[in-house]
């Protein structure tokens, strides 16, 4: 959520975008029409757009940051506090976060509307390796401290443990932002080669391990800035194919997420500005084209969550920028079918947590943080940043 959003290092940030590091929902009176065969209640384990139909979790952990920057700001505290009552994702990014499942659930269900099923968002981000192009957000596992068996025994297996004995919750796993989109560009650099097979067999392993009823599944497929080009979209495609049959079939997931920490908009103004060749300009035209390559290698039916946290405005100079963009907005907020394709808007990366330190003295500093489009004085990835979260709200599209 030490985000959250993978995006690129060095080498044109090897055309891409960043890195991850780390209202309820707006639901139209036809998507209750189409929810209400699919919901019997909160007995009833998701189907179809897992999103239709229930109750958003809002993590109060998140609230209570919100509302201390309410206080640090309060000539925007109106503002500010109405993000507290915003849904976002819960970011699991170390052994020890995933003790923190249970209580998460936990709290999603006392809060509950009997009504309607309770829905909560998790970010897995702790692959060996992890971010193998960038290193503001590098993790606690690597390949040669035998990351790849702990990351399966001691990050997955907990997870899937404590996901199983909440049945009648519906829950979303988004897998590992920025891993497999680094094997589809980023293989000259010997990280991201050694990661490899250790990646498709972890993140195969963690879809074939949290395939339940009650679950949805969403591996991440990086953003418009990083795969919008042709060929990229259909290396991508082929190596999500080759996962999804070592986890067992096509069928394990329900889509893919796109846009996670990073910046780009739903429409093409920016897109066209950053780079007229790219033929996705912005991330509904990716998610389209996307589809339309993952079609052709047999993955069929797929829908996509879109991180809408930080793209109310587009402000970039370069793609590759990534880390900490000055002058973002907040972006849509989390809704569910908004558009062909799209299972929902969310507020995967939580708005106002750091991408990465600013500070080249500081360990995993990334030069991408000091880029001109970055915020200065910027904590490490991960860690809350009230200066740039009092931006974030000043200016949010659409407004608060």
């Amino acid at each position: 959520m030490e985000q959250r959003l993978i995006l690129l290092a060095t080498l044109w940030f090897c055309a891409c975008g960043g890195t991850p590091r780390n209202h309820l929902a707006r639901v139209t009176p036809r998507d209750e029409m189409r929810a209400s065969s699919e919901v019997a209640g909160a007995e009833q384990s998701a189907v179809g757009n897992p999103f239709v139909g229930a109750e958003f979790f809002v993590n109060p952990e998140y609230s209570m940051k919100v509302e201390a920057a309410a206080s640090e700001y309060p000539a925007q505290a109106s503002e500010i506090r109405k993000v507290a009552a915003v849904p976002t994702a819960i970011w699991l990014d170390s052994v020890k976060s995933t003790q923190s499942v249970s209580n998460v659930l936990q709290a999603a269900e006392k809060k509950a509307d009997r009504a309607k099923p309770t829905l909560t968002v998790f970010v897995l981000y702790n692959l060996p390796n992890r971010d193998c192009s960038a290193k503001a957000s590098g993790g606690e596992l690597t390949v040669e401290n035998g990351g790849e068996e702990r990351y399966r025994r001691e990050f997955i297996d907990k997870i899937a443990e404590q996901f199983s004995n909440f049945p009648h919750q519906r829950l979303i796993a988004v897998l590992e932002p920025d891993s497999l989109p680094n094997l589809a560009t980023n293989m000259n650099l010997p990280k991201c080669a050694q990661s490899d097979l250790v990646y498709r067999r972890s993140i195969a392993y963690a879809i074939s391990k949290l395939s339940m009823p009650h679950v949805s599944l969403y591996m991440d497929a990086a953003h418009a800035g990083w795969l919008g080009w042709d060929g990229n979209r259909t290396k991508i495609a082929q190596i999500f194919k080759d996962v999804l049959v070592m986890a067992g079939g096509t069928n394990k997931i329900r889509g893919f997420s796109t846009n996670v920490s990073n910046f780009n908009t739903l429409s093409s103004a920016e897109g066209k500005r950053l780079g007229p060749s790219n033929p996705c300009p912005d991330e509904l035209s990716y998610v389209k084209r996307l589809s339309e390559n993952l079609r052709r290698v047999g993955i069929e039916g797929k829908q996509f969550i879109i991180d809408t946290a930080r793209n109310g405005l587009a402000v970039r100079a370069s793609w590759g920028n990534w880390c900490n963009i000055k002058g973002a907005g907040l972006g849509e907020r989390p809704q569910a079918a908004p558009a062909p394709l799209v299972d929902a808007y969310y507020w995967i990366k939580p708005p106002g947590e750091s991408d990465g330190v600013s500070d080249a003295s500081q360990p995993r500093y990334d030069q991408a943080c000091a880029s001109p489009d970055s915020s200065p004085n910027a904590p490490q990835a991960g860690q809350w940043f009230p200066a740039y979260f009092s931006g974030l709200v000043r200016n949010a599209h659409p407004s608060l």
